[in-house]
């Protein structure tokens, strides 16, 4: 079993990638917060930049990015700081 490194992204960038993945996926923010296992207000304080989610919301994130294929890796290009896709 291999264990996944979570994204390493800093606020604001998370908070903003949030925003964006959820304009892609058409999803509210408790629809969001539903798919990752966590409450709205958590989503919420996220993209207002107040806090980063924990690694394991992190990971889903990087799984719904994937599932997006090319899009998916171009959104994740724009937000990390090192401009690197792994």
């Amino acid at each position: 079993m291999t264990i996944k490194k979570p994204l390493l992204i800093k606020q604001p960038e998370v908070g903003q990638l949030i925003g964006e993945l959820r304009g892609r996926t058409s999803l509210t923010q408790e629809q969001f917060a539903a798919s990752l296992g966590i409450t709205y207000s958590t989503v919420n304080r996220c993209e207002k930049g107040h806090t980063k989610p924990e690694s394991l919301a992190m990971q889903k994130i990087q799984g719904m990015l994937k599932e997006m294929g090319e899009l998916g890796q171009k959104v994740l290009v724009k937000y990390l700081s090192n401009k690197k896709v792994g």
